[in-house]
């Protein structure tokens, strides 16, 4: 298994009862209540807290991006890995990820990523996004294009990573003169892209038709089981058998000494939920044009969706709060189901403090995640890296693929 630490990095020093006096506390809530005295101390204690996570033997540690919101402090995802490429030794950095639409200059972008792989000695793995609706608002990217540009950059970018220069790139939405970047990654043919998401089946397909893991983000068991299947039947279309080494899964889980401890932290995710889910506008998170005809319906009419109890989270996993025995015990219970052999522990979050943050991290790296590699190994659940599965459908060798309906 692939075992990574992962923290929104939320801004929670900031006047909350303004937020809610406002409505909303995200893309049009004044960034006057912005403090940055607290947000220079919160970002260097998460700097601490990444560098112990390494320390206690945690795999990867996963970032991701956010815009206009206190939620998540990551304005840009290249900048944080940079530090931990240069500060950290052996762990992954594991980028859920880059978000390509709003991107005008993808091979700029091949070129940040390339320098983060060389520093870090071929530790990256590279994922993509295609961005919350917000995003798209914050960055001024149109939405009705964001799928074509997410597409049509990633092309671009894959092929500045493998194909040497110069030569021209004349696309809809970029028009390159000179592609001949002279930063190219270290790991070849490039580094390995894995895909984070919720809920876009058209994201699910794509990433089974690119042979990419699929990284659900705190889907229900049920819809994650829904996304494998709609994912196993686009990878048998293009030729191969999906398995664990393309199901990653992200899960909300607090572990502290005791369980009315662990519990204390564990509600802080209600706080993250009520930002983002609560006190946004349906209307910044599914911009028009950003989504499916279907999709969109589905969003609007839900009409700002409140968060589950958080005691009806434990019951369904969606949460896991307790001691290390109590959530390996329930962590085990989603491996049999689910099957991801990546899995990211979303673990301090909300107000969660710092002195409690590192004592979670210690546990996870300790206690819980030495027990998940073990049921790992007895349930199969091997990694990319530990099954070498090629990094994409592009490189996987023509005669391994078998796509249904064609006669051998």
């Amino acid at each position: 298994m692939h075992l990574m630490y992962f923290t929104e990095q939320p801004m929670n020093a900031y006047p909350e009862a303004e937020a809610r006096k406002f409505g909303y506390s995200s893309t049009l809530f004044s960034n006057r209540h912005f403090d940055p005295k607290e947000a220079s101390r919160l970002y260097n204690e998460r700097l601490e807290e990444y560098l112990y996570a390494e320390e206690v033997g945690v795999d990867g540690i996963m970032l991701n991006e956010h815009h206009n919101a206190p939620f998540c402090m990551q304005a840009k995802i290249n900048m944080y890995a940079s530090i931990l490429a240069a500060m950290t030794k052996r762990v992954k950095l594991v980028l859920l990820g880059n978000p390509l639409p709003v991107s005008d200059n993808p091979v700029r972008l091949a070129e940040e990523i390339g320098m983060i792989d060389l520093i870090s000695k071929g530790r990256l793995v590279s994922g993509f996004v295609r961005g919350a609706g917000m995003e798209q608002v914050a960055t001024n990217a149109n939405p009705a294009y964001n799928r074509e540009r997410f597409e049509e950059a990633h092309d671009l970018l894959v092929k500045a990573w493998t194909v040497p220069g110069p030569w021209r790139w004349e696309g809809n939405h970029y028009q390159m003169r000179v592609v001949n970047q002279w930063v190219v990654p270290m790991q070849k043919p490039h580094p390995r892209i894995w895909i984070p998401g919720i809920a876009s089946m058209e994201t699910v397909v794509w990433s089974a038709e690119h042979r990419y893991p699929y990284i659900a983000l705190n889907t229900t068991l049920e819809a994650t089981k829904a996304i494998w299947k709609v994912y196993d039947d686009a990878a048998a279309r293009v030729g191969y058998t999906a398995g664990p080494e393309q199901r990653g899964y992200l899960i909300r889980c607090h572990v502290q000494d005791t369980e009315a401890k662990a519990h204390e932290g564990g509600r802080q995710f209600m706080w993250m939920q009520g930002e983002f889910l609560g006190l946004a506008h349906p209307y910044w998170a599914a911009p028009s044009g950003y989504s499916s005809p279907s999709s969109r319906r589905q969003r609007l009419s839900m009409q700002r969706p409140q968060a589950p109890p958080y005691e009806k989270q434990l019951e369904t996993l969606q949460i896991i709060a307790g001691t290390p025995d109590q959530v390996v015990k329930k962590l085990r219970m989603l491996l049999e189901q689910a099957r991801p052999s990546i899995l990211a522990l979303w673990a301090n979050d909300g107000g969660v403090n710092h002195k409690d943050s590192m004592n979670c991290i210690r546990l996870l790296g300790q206690e819980v995640m030495p027990a998940l590699r073990q049921i790992g190994k007895e349930l199969g659940l091997n990694s990319p890296f530990e099954s070498n599965t090629p990094v994409s459908l592009a490189f996987t060798p023509k005669e391994q693929l078998k796509p249904a309906g064609v006669s051998a």
